[in-house]
């Protein structure tokens, strides 16, 4: 039998990839909200991957209390990551998926663009993703990772921002309101500079999300954290001393409830 894949969180992503692994002949072993992790690693100690599913919000929490025999075979996917997110956890080389596909509750998995991946268990990670029918990309270098994280990070903050003023398809918002996104994007785009402690190429990352805004235009753009990603953007440039006056008329709109 192979060895077991290790899957924290068992929402409606981790359930997908639960299936992908089974087809792969894996065993999967979730750990669910309460359970002890330390005890299961002593039951487990080498699994050949332990994917952790959970929200951006609970990641850091959840790695913090990661078994150390779990630590070398950690692959993550939430959107917004960043290198200094897991390096300051204690993980020094994660396998990383920069996830371009959703699945909603009640809905078939909606593959956008293809899912680039990378780190030492990547080849593993896109067995269980193709057997889910998602179309996947080896990266090559550390680089290639910033470049697809900070392209991902950008097209969820901007469109997820912009559509608290004007709640749209991702297509009308990028076609329709093109003052809106342009002005939310570059201050986006200041922000994810910060973050990644690294100048980003501007019209790369434009161009690579104007590619994901045409394979799937018909999406909604706000998502249910689109006002916790504001908030934590403004307060982020705050922090930074970056101007930010698109990103505060929104925030302030909101306070004064002429955005619902």
């Amino acid at each position: 039998m192979k060895a077991p894949v290790i899957i924290v969180g068992l929402g409606e992503l981790g359930g997908e990839f639960a299936k992908g692994f089974l087809r792969c002949g894996h065993p999967v072993i979730p750990v669910l909200r309460g359970m002890n992790m330390d005890s299961l690693a002593i039951e487990n100690p080498s699994p050949a991957l332990v994917l952790v599913t959970v929200a951006e919000n609970n990641l850091s929490p959840v790695l913090a209390e990661l078994p150390v025999s779990w630590r070398g075979c950690t692959a993550l996917l939430q959107n917004e990551l960043t290198p200094t997110a897991w390096q300051r956890l204690g993980l020094e080389e994660p396998t990383v998926a920069v996830v371009w596909f959703e699945k909603k509750p009640g809905r078939p998995l909606n593959d956008i663009l293809d899912t680039p991946l990378y780190g030492p268990k990547a080849v593993l990670l896109g067995e269980a993703l193709r057997k889910m029918g998602v179309k996947t990309r080896l990266l090559r270098s550390e680089n290639e990772l910033i470049f697809e994280l900070a392209r991902k990070s950008l097209y969820i903050l901007t469109l997820n921002i912009a559509s608290l003023e004007v709640d749209a398809t991702v297509g009308e918002l990028w076609h329709e309101h093109r003052e809106l996104v342009a002005g939310v994007l570059m201050e986006v785009l200041q922000v994810l500079e910060k973050r990644f402690a690294t100048s980003l190429p501007k019209d790369a990352l434009v161009t690579g999300v104007a590619a994901g805004v045409a394979d799937c235009p018909h999406r909604r753009a706000r998502g249910r954290r689109a006002r916790q990603r504001l908030q934590g953007v403004v307060a982020e440039a705050g922090k930074s001393g970056l101007a930010v006056p698109t990103l505060e008329k929104i925030e302030q709109q909101i306070l004064e409830h002429r955005i619902t």
